[in-house]
């Protein structure tokens, strides 16, 4: 099956099945069934086996899902049998954090640049990277190939950014500016606003 044959909502719960398998890992086990699987994400196990069928079969009926065999083709499925290269555009506040979380290079990612326009972060060094100049974006990144950019910078300068990290040929964004971008069909785009994932919250607050 085609990578665009599958619904959306499939692929962003697979790493969600992998962060749970790889805890049930650590937990000591080694065989874990469709229900337990529901139990841990609230989910149906009618659910997880539906969303694995989109890529062939998986476990046996009665013994369950091999725990490592299972991860193994998720990882396979999600493409983290690498290490994907991430630039990072935007060094405030936001960006020194994810300068400074060492948990991306345990998932398989690396942010390799990182670029602001304020003289008061370029030249120093977070997570062991040093800040560079975005004025020197376009030439880093030719030297570096790289899939993944990161856009922590204000609203108004996102899409500005955006455009030129796709003409350098990244494929995938991250994208912490509160504004929709857009890119080609080509390029792959998730927004992460906390503003709006409370909002939504506080609807069920009442």
């Amino acid at each position: 099956m085609k990578s665009n044959d599958v619904p959306e909502i499939v692929v962003s719960r697979l790493p969600l099945y992998l962060q749970t398998l790889n805890q049930l890992l650590r937990d000591g086990k080694s065989v874990v069934s469709s229900s337990e699987l529901g139990d841990r994400l609230k989910m149906t196990p009618s659910q997880i086996r539906r969303d694995l069928s989109h890529f062939g079969g998986f476990g046996k009926q009665g013994t369950g899902y091999d725990i490592i065999s299972l991860m193994e083709s998720l990882r396979s499925i999600l493409n983290l049998n690498q290490i994907w290269k991430v630039v990072l555009i935007g060094v405030g506040h936001v960006g020194q954090a994810l300068l400074n979380y060492d948990g991306f290079s345990r998932k398989g990612f690396e942010i390799v640049a990182a670029f602001d326009e304020s003289p008061k972060v370029i030249g120093k060094k977070f997570g062991g990277l040093e800040v560079k100049s975005v004025d020197l974006l376009e030439t880093a990144i030719c030297q570096i190939p790289v899939d993944i950019g990161a856009i922590t910078v204000p609203a108004e300068n996102a899409q500005m950014v955006c455009d030129r990290l796709v003409k350098c040929g990244i494929r995938a964004i991250l994208n912490y500016a509160p504004v929709a971008l857009e890119v080609p069909e080509s390029v792959q785009v998730s927004n992460i606003d906390p503003v709006l994932k409370l909002q939504k919250m506080t609807y069920y607050l009442k």
